[in-house]
């Protein structure tokens, strides 16, 4: 599959948690950012109900900032 780099904008800790992460991690956030993107071009749901979503899983689940952060810490 083809690929292109775009510019997003987030606020700044999670600029900062995906700078810190690894190199496997990040191919991992940019393949699910990916994933979610075009999602959302497909089934012409607002971004904002798919990040919703996506928030309430992994709420549901149990991940939380701090466990996030600790996963993105992993080397």
């Amino acid at each position: 599959m083809e690929t292109k780099t775009i510019t997003i904008r987030v606020n700044a800790e999670v600029a900062r948690i995906f700078e810190a992460a690894s190199e496997e991690e990040r191919r991992k956030l940019e393949a699910l950012l990916s994933l979610k993107l075009g999602d959302v071009t497909r089934r012409k749901r607002l971004l904002e109900e798919v990040m919703s979503d996506i928030s309430r899983n992994a709420q549901a689940r149990g991940l939380t900032p701090e466990i996030l952060h600790s996963i993105l810490d992993q080397e």
